[in-house]
């Protein structure tokens, strides 16, 4: 039985730092909650920024080198990343504190809000931040819990992954990956797309199913994705292919998409065709909110994008210098494709996560990356990121590189990252991109960003 705890006043996070848990903590602050937490990033100082960041909201942080929860606090709050042997799981049971799981709090959070779930394999911290910015450009003061830093938000000093709105409304991520979104009942549910990541698609069919019927008013697919289209519970709420809500007239123009919609232009500054589809999603949203497709254009049009999301860092001898988030196969090959037409050749570099993740998706990572890139495109990889625990490395990067060499592309392996702008010096032209690709390392922004900042320097 999961323990009712939003009456209680004092919460304490174990790994307060990590995306999802940091968005909730930030959002039980700024609705009048006493929050403090803890993690194992702050037992050094490379994480002193993202404390600061949350103390000043509000939020008491600690190390985790011991236990920091006292009997003062009612309720311990952890994600899945936290052990049973974590010391402030160990503290709480001794204290007979209850415990409930990041998801299973924010599922009672939804259930006081007009919720609005993003759902989907690829796209949910960029739509949900999309829609986040359309519904407040249009007055709609929306609450938002996402796992990704909004440009605009961070402008501020923010995390960026959190807003506390005066409206009834919430826009939340649904995450597959942890299977967490069949806690939510939504108001409105809305399925993006479903590729393998994480699980096998009838592992994933299952858990979008429970999803669709457990959304209590409006569920919404993409019918220009086969395997969401399936889901479709009313054609004319949907949106895509065949749908009162589809792009037409797509193209990109360096750093901006245009496209229409039943007539009505539409001009973004961010790249990709998946991107369009995205925006589409929050137009469908806006249109069941009576919202009018001019006002969501006039939105979308000043949409600030998100952190590590085709994130441009700056354009210097030629070379332009993208950083993104991409992780899985669908999700790079869609970076891969709408960074194409910034520029004639293509360097993408690449940090797989976790031994298990990368040999779950091999086949289908060397099948998206060899059909994505041009005869005279690269794809870099370098070694495994570890997180540590236990795990069997019985994978290396270097693998996958060998797959893709077999198969004719320009593959290279580049062991330690640190090594790989002197080893791509001699592959830049004077109109390339360096597409920088990988996710769940938190190290991943400073390293762009130093890497930039050497290639300046050169």
């Amino acid at each position: 039985m999961v323990p009712q705890v939003l009456d209680k006043q004092k919460f304490f996070f174990a790994g307060v730092a990590g995306a999802g848990m940091s968005a909730i903590a930030q959002y039980l602050s700024g609705s009048g909650k006493e929050v403090a937490g803890s993690d194992r990033l702050f037992n050094t100082a490379d994480n002193e920024h993202t404390r600061q960041q949350l103390i000043a909201e509000g939020i008491t942080c600690y190390d985790q080198k011991e236990a920091h929860l006292s009997a003062a606090d009612e309720v311990l709050v952890v994600s899945t990343a936290i052990e049973a042997t974590n010391v402030e799981v160990a503290k709480a049971l001794e204290l007979e504190i209850p415990v409930i799981t990041r998801s299973q709090l924010l599922a009672q959070i939804c259930a006081e809000k007009k919720t609005i779930a993003v759902a989907g394999t690829s796209g949910k911290s960029t739509t949900a931040a999309m829609l986040f910015h359309l519904l407040s450009h249009c007055g709609i003061d929306t609450s938002l819990i996402t796992g990704a830093g909004i440009v605009s938000l961070i402008r501020e000093g923010k995390i960026g992954n959190c807003h506390v709105g005066k409206s009834d409304w919430l826009i939340i991520e649904a995450d597959e990956s942890d299977g967490s979104l069949v806690n939510y009942q939504p108001y409105i549910g809305i399925l993006l797309n479903i590729d393998k990541d994480h699980k096998e698609l009838a592992e994933l069919d299952d858990i979008f199913h429970i999803f669709k019927n457990n959304t209590q008013g409006h569920f919404i697919v993409n019918r220009s994705h086969p395997l969401a289209l399936a889901f479709s519970a009313n054609q004319q709420e949907d949106f895509g292919k065949d749908s009162p809500v589809a792009g037409t007239d797509f193209r990109q123009e360096g750093f901006t998409i245009h496209f229409k919609v039943a007539g009505v232009p539409f001009s973004m500054p961010t790249i990709g065709a998946h991107n369009m589809e995205n925006a589409l999603a929050c137009i469908a949203v806006a249109q069941l909110l009576g919202l009018k497709p001019e006002d969501c254009a006039a939105a979308l049009a000043t949409y600030p994008g998100i952190y590590r999301r085709h994130q441009l860092l700056g354009k210097v001898k030629g070379i332009t210098v993208i950083d993104d988030y991409a992780h899985n196969p669908a999700k790079i090959a869609a970076s891969i494709n709408a960074c194409k037409p910034v520029a004639d050749k293509l360097i993408a570099w690449f940090q797989p996560h976790g031994y298990a993740p990368t040999r779950f998706i091999r086949k289908e990572l060397v099948e998206e990356i060899a059909r994505s890139l041009r005869p005279g495109d690269e794809i870099w990889m370098s070694e495994i990121y570890y997180a540590g625990g236990t795990t069997v490395k019985d994978i290396s990067a270097n693998d996958i590189i060998n797959d893709l060499k077999a198969l004719g592309v320009k593959a290279f392996f580049v062991e330690d990252r640190e090594q790989l702008l002197q080893e791509l010096d001699t592959h830049f032209t004077e109109d390339c991109v360096l597409l920088l690709m990988g996710a769940r390392d938190p190290s991943l922004e400073h390293f762009g960003q130093d890497l930039y900042r050497k290639l300046q320097q050169l």
